[in-house]
């Protein structure tokens, strides 16, 4: 298994059904409480522990979640108010050293907690045509639809959730 990827790299669907796009909102609306669980009881010293060499530290990834998170919901407003808007990225890396990245993972993990409830509630009360809406990436400069988005960050979530858990299988630790 790849560190790196230890659910596999992101694959993209040709299609999305309504069923797969309420599949992969709840798997959305389920992670807050399972990343909650995962650094339940860790120590300083774990959460300061990268997942793997030269990757992030547990904390890190608890705070860069709500981050990207966030960018995510931001977009999704952009698209549903804006005509094929052209997205900002940010500096994922710059964004996981800044100061509050030091702090307990409960600041993150509360954040966490309320943006998915509003985040949610945005997802579930989306129609087909909403779905098909599209951003422009500035790096890619690709079109990206809402459907292939909430796909992604479904997999994001789980992604760094394993991240945290085959950590802590490694290493032994409850």
């Amino acid at each position: 298994m790849d560190p790196s990827y230890p659910i596999g790299k992101f694959q993209l669907q040709g299609t999305y059904t309504a069923d797969d796009i309420k599949a992969f909102i709840s798997r959305i609306e389920a992670l807050p409480a399972k990343l909650e669980a995962a650094v339940k009881g860790m120590s300083d010293q774990q959460l300061d522990t990268p997942y793997r060499d030269g990757g992030w530290t547990v904390r890190q990834v608890v705070h860069h979640v709500p981050d990207s998170h966030m960018n995510s919901f931001i977009r999704f407003k952009w698209t549903l108010t804006e005509s094929t808007p052209l997205i900002k990225a940010y500096d994922e890396k710059g964004w996981a050293n800044t100061p509050e990245t030091k702090l307990a993972p409960d600041i993150s993990l509360n954040f966490l907690k309320t943006l998915h409830i509003k985040w949610v509630a945005l997802l579930r009360g989306l129609s087909p045509d909403d779905l098909r809406k599209e951003f422009i990436h500035p790096d890619t400069k690709k079109n990206i639809p809402l459907d292939r988005l909430i796909h992604l960050y479904a997999w994001h979530g789980d992604h760094h959730l394993a991240h945290i858990t085959t950590l802590k299988e490694r290493m032994g630790w409850k």
